[in-house]
């Protein structure tokens, strides 16, 4: 019987280190045998071996899903009839802006009256010193571009003065629009608003609405001062025409503003508008 030899010592004289921290070996790499796992046969990938798999996991349930099949391809036909789909809503959506604006326009009268700036008002007695349709008139057109109850707007502005030389420093101013309106209250409670905001006028009288003898429109009135001086002035609104007068004669300019006769003001407006409102055509 042969004694046993001792083992041989590690070339470097130390021990195998053990795992740290009480832990197993590393195991092989995947796929490969090594000492800590079964061994191997040759050609036989090891029970870690990797395969092709998507997701960045080997098997479902680890954060991958399962490998199907490669999706199908949408036909050209699929494709544009999507394309086909989205713009029919974008037709439909055009076409319902399309039909609101027709209804829109429909709810605006039909332009049947014009303003005009005469040569002579209130039966002659006044006279045209200055059409200024063409100069302040275009910038009334000009902020009322884009207004959303107004139309095919136009302006008329126009100053007159007397006729009969005794009568100086008489004269009537008219200012206003035609085209087709709406709102037309709210036009006639704008006016007076706009008039009473200008440099250096008060209201003295406020606006008060009138229905002369013979007019088929309201007409608002109010008394303003400005330099010292009552100035009565009116305004009219239909669905064709809007324009705010006054007339102002040396008597009127030193009444007392509360004195002052409102409701023949409003009959002077009447007046001047069944002279300057003329069927188009």
């Amino acid at each position: 019987m042969s004694t046993p030899q001792p083992p041989q010592p590690n070339p470097y004289g130390q021990q195998p280190p053990a795992a740290p921290y009480g832990q197993q070996p590393p195991a092989a790499p995947y796929g490969q045998p090594g000492p800590y796992g079964p061994p191997q046969q040759p050609g036989q990938p090891g029970p870690y071996a990797q395969q092709p798999y998507p997701g960045g996991a080997p098997y479902p349930g680890w954060g991958g899903a399962p490998m199907g099949p490669p999706p199908k391809k949408r036909r050209v036909g699929m494709i544009l009839g999507i394309v086909g789909g989205a713009l029919a809503v974008v037709v439909v959506g055009i076409v319902a802006v399309a039909m609101l604006g027709s209804e829109v326009e429909k709810s605006f009268p039909e332009a049947e009256y014009k303003l005009t700036i005469p040569k002579t008002v209130l039966d002659g007695r006044y006279t045209l010193t200055q059409d200024l349709s063409d100069t302040q008139g275009k910038q009334i057109e000009d902020e009322a571009d884009g207004a959303w109850d107004a139309r095919d707007t136009k302006a008329a502005v126009g100053q007159y003065a007397a006729t009969d030389p005794a009568k100086k420093n008489a004269g009537v101013v008219i200012s206003g629009m035609y085209g087709r309106f709406k709102n037309t209250d709210l036009a006639r409670k704008n006016m007076m608003q706009g008039a009473a905001k200008s440099d250096g006028a008060e209201v003295a009288v406020p606006a008060k609405d009138f229905k002369p003898a013979g007019s088929d429109v309201t007409i608002t009135c109010q008394v303003l001062t400005k330099q010292q001086a009552t100035i009565p002035m009116c305004a009219w609104a239909d669905g064709n025409t809007g324009a705010t007068v006054a007339e102002i004669t040396p008597e009127i300019a030193l009444q007392d503003p509360s004195d002052v006769d409102l409701d023949a003001a409003a009959a002077t407006a009447a007046k001047i508008r069944s002279e300057i409102r003329k069927p188009i055509g």
